[in-house]
């Protein structure tokens, strides 16, 4: 009994041991507690395994244990079965299949992070914040967190149905979202007039590759009357911590972009710019909101501290640790949480967050009824204006008006990050005296 005890115990925690010898297990009263607890392990193991109700695996018995030692030690450490460590390792190339969504476990319910741009989650109109209390009518409460997105997992084009908690609503509602293979462009760049305009929606390996064509693409359509560039990060749930120094690098000549602190502060590693800036000086304003994580935190940090951008939005989430995949024998692989994220200037980002320079909420922007614009021309005999341009130039206004306005109600923080940007190109054109 006491060996087949022992060989459990080696199976479950990676340990390899014969029978332990009393020296060795009486050394310290730490060690000795240990090996108490291992037994009882054991024991339980043995008592699940002959009287539970129905037969048990064996395998999915230990597997369980592990992920229940990782995830009681923070929300972003798990276990990582074979499946699960190639689904990892195809999602941080750029292309997966699910629902495009960004999850984490709280309160016993699937909390949003993000949902990913152009996904079906995005699409269904998933938010940041909301909770998953249900996948197809099964409650979530008592699951773990990779229980829950392995049910969210199924064939491509099949439908499933997600009940939704959301702040501000008064009862739970259901969400019909349809499986697609995610095809993850993490950078998607348009140009606004006289702005070049970033989305960064993933730190994949396709990351800084994407932003330096972004960069030259937007530089040959605009040309010398380029005024700056918005980088939007907001719902961008993070990745990978090299692309994140590379993007961060990409508009920094000098200095740290950020450290990482494990247990062991003698282990700190410090990662910094070199010179050269893609964007050359250009104004930039970084977008965020509490979508932004991780990967995008350290971006916005960096760029704050350094003072090399704007950072405009609300408070980012706040996922300040690092994690490390360490694979096991046998394909699988521990995702273990082993460091935090600093800035530059020594702030941890875990749990405050990137606070902007400028907070703007999104808010919902109304065009008024019956609006008309009074002026000189309005009046009953005005002076007119012989200037051949005069209809061109009134055209002109007009159109960039609406333009506006549509930006405005479609996206007010980017219509507030463009208008920024044009306020300090305006102003550092001003002849000097």
């Amino acid at each position: 009994m006491k060996t087949s005890r022992l060989a459990v115990l080696a199976l479950a925690t990676g340990m390899t041991f014969g029978l332990a010898s009393p020296s060795l297990a009486q050394s310290s009263t730490s060690s000795a507690e240990t090996y108490r607890l291992l037994n009882l392990f054991g024991d339980v193991f043995e008592q699940v395994k002959a009287k539970y109700v129905e037969e048990v695996d064996d395998k999915q018995l230990i597997e369980a244990a592990i992920n229940g030692m990782l995830t009681s030690l923070d929300p972003h450490s798990s276990y990582l079965n074979m499946d699960n460590f190639e689904e990892m390792q195809v999602d941080t190339r750029g292309e997966f299949g699910g629902l495009g969504i960004e999850v984490t476990m709280e309160d016993g319910f699937v909390k949003v992070i993000s949902p990913i741009y152009d996904t079906p989650a995005e699409k269904a109109g998933l938010q940041p914040g909301d909770f998953i209390t249900h996948i197809d009518g099964t409650a979530i409460r008592g699951l773990t967190l990779n229980d829950a997105v392995e049910m969210m997992r199924g064939k491509v084009n099949t439908d499933i149905v997600l009940t939704i908690i959301r702040k501000g609503e008064q009862a739970p509602f259901d969400v019909t979202l349809t499986r697609a293979v995610i095809k993850i462009q993490s950078v998607r760049a348009e140009v606004k007039e006289d702005i070049g305009y970033i989305r960064i929606t993933k730190f994949n390996e396709q990351t800084f590759s994407g932003l330096q064509r972004a960069i030259t693409n937007m530089r040959d359509q605009i040309g010398p009357e380029i005024k700056g560039l918005v980088i939007d990060l907001r719902n961008n749930p993070g990745g990978l911590l090299d692309q994140a120094i590379s993007v961060s690098d990409a508009f920094l000549d000098k200095g740290e972009i950020v450290s990482t602190r494990p247990r062991d502060t003698q282990n700190t590693e410090r990662y910094n710019a070199r010179s050269g800036d893609l964007a050359e000086g250009l104004p930039m304003i970084v977008l965020i909101n509490d979508g932004s994580a991780s990967a995008s935190e350290i971006v916005a940090g960096a760029l704050q501290d350094h003072r090399r951008a704007i950072i405009m939005g609300t408070r980012s989430f706040g996922k300040g640790s690092v994690q490390t995949i360490l694979p096991m024998p046998g394909n699988v692989a521990l995702r273990l949480t082993t460091a935090r994220y600093y800035t530059p200037s020594g702030k941890s980002i875990q749990e405050v967050g990137i606070v902007p320079d400028i907070i703007v909420p999104q808010a919902r922007v109304e065009s008024i009824e019956g609006d008309t614009r009074r002026s000189e021309a309005s009046l009953n005999g005005a002076l007119r204006n012989e200037d051949a341009h005069t209809n061109d130039t009134e055209k002109d206004a007009n159109s960039r008006r609406d333009q506006a306005e549509q930006l405005a109600i479609d996206d007010y923080q980017l219509s507030r990050a463009l208008d920024m940007i044009r306020g300090i190109s305006l102003f550092g054109s001003r002849p000097q005296g």
